[in-house]
């Protein structure tokens, strides 16, 4: 049985300003006279990982800061902004989602970031909720972030499928290098602030999804 893999919470609902606010809403809150605004924000993008984002950042400055920490705030202050302005799913997810169960298509979200951001995108986002999957993966089922593989091996196994059979979706350039990784065809669909990256491993890049496009991409059902 062939199976759509959506990468990232970015792949549902376009996140990316909310992000980026609790990002400076959180190096406030640590005492930090950060301000990323989105130009700066769009470059920090090409690579995968809020903490290591922001410890690279602040090596680079040659500041002292516990990412963890900041990145662990900036967590907290996007899941309040998101339930005062929950964040509407991006064009055709619903549709691909509804027309790929109905063709048979196993449905997954295979993540790594929080479990507690999973749920609040799932709980927030207007048409689309836990029930649509078949499969979640948050970082919690996972030792190595992407643009590691190990979360496709692993969602893989959980639903008894093979690579050639799976098609993902992905809108950083991290989680295409992952699905590139595991042998997993990847559409990019990008968003607002990751549109301008290199995306020329992926098979395709896209501005919205069509079930029919996705379903042509897959290598061998």
């Amino acid at each position: 049985m062939p199976a759509l893999f959506f990468g990232s919470i970015g792949t549902l609902a376009d996140t990316s300003e909310l992000q980026r606010e609790a990002f400076n809403r959180a190096f406030a809150q640590h005492g930090l006279d950060w301000s990323w605004d989105q130009d700066t924000y769009r470059g920090l993008l090409a690579k995968s990982g809020g903490a290591d984002r922001v410890a690279e950042y602040a090596a680079e400055r040659g500041d002292e800061v516990d990412a963890d920490a900041v990145h662990q705030t900036k967590s907290e202050i996007f899941r309040t902004l998101l339930a005062e302005s929950p964040a509407p799913l991006r064009a055709g997810v619903r549709e691909a989602v509804e027309q790929a169960k109905a063709e048979g298509y196993k449905v997954a979200f295979v993540t790594t970031t929080d479990a507690a951001n999973v749920e609040a995108i799932l709980q927030t986002v207007e048409g689309l909720d836990a029930g649509d999957f078949d499969l979640i993966v948050d970082a919690s089922q996972v030792d190595q972030a992407k643009p590691d593989p190990s979360v496709y091996a692993f969602a893989l196994r959980e639903l008894g499928e093979e690579a050639g059979g799976v098609i993902a979706v992905e809108d950083n350039v991290g989680g295409v290098e992952a699905a590139n990784s595991a042998e997993v065809a990847v559409v990019a669909f990008p968003g607002e602030n990751n549109a301008g990256h290199d995306f020329r491993k992926a098979d395709t890049v896209v501005g919205a999804l069509e079930f029919a496009h996705l379903a042509s991409l897959v290598r061998a059902a």
